[in-house]
């Protein structure tokens, strides 16, 4: 039976995976995968990893050496993967959709709670203070929401944001065919959206886009929510547009320093980062920790595909979630995965 090292598990992990698991053997490990802990890895066949690890060149070798065959990323993102590291030495697969629902009705539910002030109603009442001063929000209906990336996730946002009378105008460098959608410039997005939320992947070519170029071109007032990858903000740029009231609130799932906090326990500790304290501190930003994948089904969606893209590799099978680093001809009729099933 092969065998799966599961870096950074929590409880939810196991137990999703274990629901849908017959052909493997796995260990969970609390440890995050890193050069430090790739050395666990020795013996096992398979690692999981997830959003936070670090699989950087000198952890794809230890692993390679380790005889490590496959990295299965139970996620969507892959921005912490050296794939050139990892051509020819070890596969990498990942989860590309698993519940876009469930990321896309986290986004709505991040914006809904900083317009209506949900969470200062809440602390408020908790102490039966029953003021509703400061707490006024505005109307979603007619209103523009500028939606930047149109993929499953995009699309469900979208969907949503109709379904509340609201204008959408979109942006996305590789617009969808037929999608009936309004796409834009990013500068009109900009300058034209009362909400502007990310649902693309993190490259080199968007890293830090809403920066403070971008802020000084939005409407005065717009909502930004975020649940795709922290690194597409400039999170200095952010608190100044919150400072000088460009942005009227900002719903956070992601952060572009988050591997160092989210998804553990510092509630008694001092957080050494002035940036995320400032954010966390400003009574129009809702941070969230990462949460949006986080429902039954879409847990349960990671773990049977996860297993199914170990299971292609093993069995021979094409990789149809593999992450290529390059193909060996440039020509897309030449691609050795179109005529293969996987890149090496």
């Amino acid at each position: 039976m092969k065998k799966i090292l599961f870096y950074d598990a929590k409880q939810y992990d196991k137990d999703s995976f274990n629901s849908v698991n017959k052909n493997y053997e796995i260990v969970y490990a609390e440890a995050k995968l890193s050069a430090q802990t790739a050395v666990l890895a020795k013996g096992f066949d398979v690692v999981c990893a997830f959003v936070n690890d670090t699989i950087d060149k000198e952890t794809i070798d230890i692993l390679y050496n380790s005889g490590i065959k496959l990295i299965a990323m139970r996620c969507a993102g892959y921005s912490n993967v050296d794939f050139q590291a990892a051509y020819k030495k070890i596969n990498v697969v990942r989860v590309p959709a698993y519940s876009p629902h469930a990321v896309a009705e986290h986004a709505m539910a991040l914006l809904l709670s900083l317009n209506r002030k949900i969470h200062k109603a809440y602390n408020r009442t908790r102490e039966f203070n029953f003021n509703i001063a400061g707490l006024t929000g505005i109307d979603l209906y007619g209103k523009t929401a500028g939606v930047i990336g149109t993929g499953k996730i995009g699309r469900a946002f979208i969907d949503i944001c109709k379904g509340f009378g609201m204008n959408v105008i979109a942006y996305d460098p590789y617009p969808s065919a037929d999608s009936g959608l309004e796409y834009v410039t990013l500068d009109r997005l900009f300058a034209e959206s009362d909400i502007i939320s990310l649902h693309c992947p993190l490259t080199e070519q968007n890293k830090r886009m809403l920066n403070a170029d971008a802020f000084s071109k939005m409407k005065k007032g717009v909502f930004i929510v975020n649940s795709s990858r922290g690194a597409l903000i400039d999170s200095v740029a952010l608190l100044d547009a919150l400072n000088n009231g460009t942005v009227r609130g900002a719903g956070l799932d992601v952060y572009e320093e988050e591997g160092d906090f989210f998804f553990e326990d510092f509630s008694n500790t001092i957080i050494k980062d002035d940036v995320l304290a400032l954010l966390i501190s400003k009574p129009n930003v809702l941070l969230t920790s990462h949460q949006a994948f986080l429902t039954e089904e879409a847990l349960r969606g990671i773990a049977t595909t996860t297993l199914e893209n170990i299971d292609a590799f093993f069995n021979g099978g094409d990789l149809a979630n593999e992450v290529c680093y390059r193909c060996d001809s440039k020509k897309v009729d030449d691609c050795r995965k179109n005529k293969h099933g996987r890149c090496f």
